[in-house]
């Protein structure tokens, strides 16, 4: 993997405070994603196993002549606080020809084939931003996109490869109920769900995290299908996939060809690093509490945005006025991007929840950052109204109220990245208060307001 960057030399800008700014592609490289030597011993692994499940009567070979419909077979997990986690580098290679020669199933070249012969065979939906992070904080989950039989599985295999080796990678491979057989690969090891072959799942049930385990050049999932009669199978219809399978799409609800997305807004304390070497977690400098003096980086994560599409940023004061208004267009084709943003401290001429607005590829997100003073529960002041009592125990928020009995507030709950969890109104009587707490396990910040008290709280939840 490599990065390259390129400065935003064409702005069109209306701003009211200085940034540096600079940006560019992700590219994720390709590679050859199994050597035929290990093909085949796949193939040879999954005949023996159904046979031995239909002896044992957990298999039968097919009962329907429906094929699946398949759901994305990639999920971001509760802990992730990306807008979305994944991007795809690859789909299936329809010219048989090499190399060089592509075509994928919308007649583009979003495929590769290698010199010695090898046509891609399946779709590569690779984890953006951070996906060594990702892997190693379990962010991206990989789960069935159909309901079938575990007809074999492959673990105990190395996971932070970045370039081709003959080595396995960490696998499932699920049986549909009209014979079909999904390959899930490159999977992280040991990250496999516990059941075992011969078992059944469910649509959209855990199969495990996504790795760069055997050829694989960082983490991704290689997502590959196969038809009753182990004939390779696009589940994309589309007029170049001219296959007999391709009657109709395999897919519920077919993604198009391009999916233009903000993966994230984040900020961060300094200049983040996509790359520091194979297999290494990227330095990622994730911060949303600054205090004052401190300079801010704002990031944005795109993938699939069209060239010459407009990309805007603003940055909001805790009142909600501008302070930073730019846009530029987007000059080429990226199936990954980053873009940042360096915020001197004179920037912040409010302390209080700032806000980072990012429009692109037709769709906002907002990401909250704190700037100043960040009273803590640990730092309440003095005869301060509202105490909570940290940490959360068996999903409840304690707070200790001393002001005016049944007063209204605001509660904002944030995750440690400055994602909004949940908001709404809470009426406080005087002493501890119960509330309910159902986020996921770690930190957060509670913010409390009403028209003449603002106030935030950290929140362990364990």
């Amino acid at each position: 993997m490599k990065t390259k960057i390129l400065t935003l030399g064409m702005l069109t800008v209306l701003q009211f405070a200085a940034a540096q700014t600079g940006g560019g592609e992700f590219k994720f490289q390709n590679t050859e994603c199994l050597s035929e030597e290990v093909r085949a011993s796949i193939q040879k692994m999954i005949k023996a196993n159904q046979q031995k499940l239909r002896m044992e009567g957990k298999l039968t070979s097919k009962n329907t002549l429906v094929t699946p419909l398949f759901t994305w077979p990639v999920k971001k997990s509760a802990s992730a606080s990306y807008n979305e986690v994944w991007s795809i580098s690859n789909y299936v290679d329809h010219n048989a020809g090499y190399p060089n020669q592509l075509q994928d199933y919308n007649c583009g070249t979003r495929t590769y084939d290698t010199s010695g012969g090898y046509n891609h065979a399946g779709i590569d939906i690779f984890t953006w931003p951070f996906g060594w992070y990702q892997m190693d904080n379990n962010q991206a989950e990989v789960i069935a996109a159909a309901a079938g039989t575990i007809i074999a599985k492959s673990n105990g295999f190395y996971d932070r490869n970045c370039a081709f080796n003959s080595s396995n990678w960490n696998a499932v491979y699920v049986q549909h109920s009209d014979g079909s057989v999904a390959w899930y690969g490159h999977l992280k090891n040991n990250s496999l769900t516990s059941k075992s072959v011969g078992q059944s799942v469910n649509a959209g049930e855990y199969l495990g995290i996504v790795g760069s385990s055997g050829n694989s050049t960082g983490p991704h999932l290689h997502f590959e299908v196969y038809n009753s009669s182990n004939q390779l199978v696009d589940p994309y219809q589309g007029t170049c996939n001219t296959w007999p399978s391709a009657t109709q799409s395999w897919w519920q609800v077919q993604k198009n060809y391009n999916n233009p997305k903000i993966n994230a807004v984040s900020s961060h304390s300094g200049e983040v690093v996509l790359n520091n070497g194979c297999g290494v977690q990227e330095s990622t400098f994730f911060k949303n509490q600054f205090n004052s003096g401190e300079g801010v980086y704002i990031y944005a994560f795109l993938s699939d945005i069209a060239v010459g599409s407009p990309v805007n940023i603003q940055l909001l004061r805790p009142d909600n006025s501008v302070a930073y208004n730019q846009s530029f267009n987007m000059p080429q084709f990226y199936t990954a991007s980053y873009w940042y943003w360096n915020f001197i401290p004179a920037t912040f001429n409010q302390t209080g929840n700032w806000k980072a607005q990012i429009t692109a590829g037709g769709s906002t997100q907002l990401h909250t950052f704190s700037y100043g003073v960040l009273n803590t529960a640990e730092e309440v002041p003095e005869g301060s109204q509202i105490k909570i009592v940290s940490p959360v125990r068996d999903h409840e928020l304690l707070i200790e109220y001393n002001g005016k009995s049944n007063q209204e507030f605001t509660m904002e709950i944030y995750s440690m990245e400055g994602k909004l969890v949940t908001s709404g109104k809470v009426h406080l009587r005087k002493g501890i208060n119960k509330l309910p707490f159902h986020a996921p396990t770690g930190n957060y910040i509670a913010r409390m307001t009403s028209d003449i008290y603002e106030q935030s709280f950290k929140i362990l939840n364990y």
